[in-house]
């Protein structure tokens, strides 16, 4: 499975704050600049000011709208509203230095700062410039590109915006890119998405009406993770005379793990039986922050010796 979604274009990662989506785009990043891809890791943030949390997940010493290497194979940026600016107006305009002067000028400036589908239209035009760069002898600069996209609203917000300007402005230079982000988007053979979740109910829940949300863009979920599962060592069997033993006399100490991993176990199983997609299974790991991520990725593109983490089964 994780081939085929490094054969994509764009990688988008979206889910829930809080369920692990920021440390799962950098490991997916890191795991395919292992197995030799090229990739750029781009973070896409409400806020394009402070402390980015992805570069310091992957040790990204700048965080800015300029890409810069992180290591082999795998490059950083974050992504800004006012970059995507600049290239759509050095697009439309006949000269570089029209663009510079435009955006120099304080009126404008303002208008496109004043309205959230305005900055949400710059982050897309800035990703359409970094999936259209190529080398002389035409090959992509980076031929993978890994999002991590903000937390659920803002994402949604942000694959609805083609169709909304596309309703209001279907011709003009901002309909031609428009429309060229939104082919992007649907094109299953380019992009995908993967959706994060934990196995507990209401993030589960969550996940599910993302997807249904996907399913009317008619975005492509192309894979779903539900992260740190907790490891089960009971068979079947084990598992029958536990509870029975529960049964005939009473709470025992342990039991309140026991509920987490019944919880866990009917959440993997609701969310891969209502999914239109492939799930991955992340285990609970004894790790933060960059320790996290280098742990998961050697998941995701393993040694020889190491076996990778295994795709739940409905």
């Amino acid at each position: 499975m994780l081939e085929a979604l490094w054969d994509r274009r764009a990688l988008l990662v979206s889910g829930k704050g809080g369920v692990g989506k920021t440390t799962l785009a950098a490991a997916l990043a890191v795991a395919a600049a292992r197995a030799g891809r090229t990739v750029l890791l781009a973070e896409l943030a409400p806020e394009e000011d402070g402390p980015s949390p992805l570069a310091a997940r992957v040790g990204a010493r700048q965080a800015g709208p300029q890409v810069t290497r992180v290591r082999p194979g795998l490059h950083f940026v974050r992504l800004s509203a006012a970059e995507g600016h600049r290239h759509f107006l050095e697009r439309a305009l006949p000269a570089r230095w029209l663009a510079d002067a435009a955006l120099r000028t304080r009126a404008l400036r303002r208008f496109l700062e004043a309205g959230p589908a305005l900055r949400e239209m710059g982050l897309m035009y800035q990703l359409l410039a970094l999936l259209r760069r190529t080398r002389p002898d035409g090959r992509f600069v980076h031929p993978l590109t890994v999002v991590d996209l903000p937390a659920t609203g803002h994402a949604l917000a942000l694959a609805a915006l083609p169709q909304r300007v596309l309703s209001l402005m279907p011709g003009g230079p901002i309909g031609r890119d428009v429309r060229e982000g939104l082919d992007f988007l649907q094109d299953a053979a380019r992009t995908a998405m993967v959706l994060a979740s934990l196995p507990e109910p209401l993030p589960v829940s969550e996940a599910l009406t993302v997807a249904a949300e996907l399913r009317r863009l008619e975005l492509p979920l192309s894979a779903a993770v539900l992260n740190r599962m907790p490891e089960d060592p009971f068979t079947p069997e084990s598992r029958a005379a536990l509870h029975r033993m529960l049964a005939a006399h009473g709470p025992h100490q342990g039991w309140r793990e026991l509920e987490r991993l019944e919880r866990a176990r009917a959440a993997s199983v609701r969310l891969s039986r209502a999914l239109r997609a492939p799930l991955l299974t992340l285990p609970e790991l004894h790790a933060t922050g960059p320790a996290l991520v280098e742990a998961l990725a050697e998941g995701f593109a393993p040694h020889p010796e190491h076996a990778p983490w295994q795709e739940a089964l409905p």
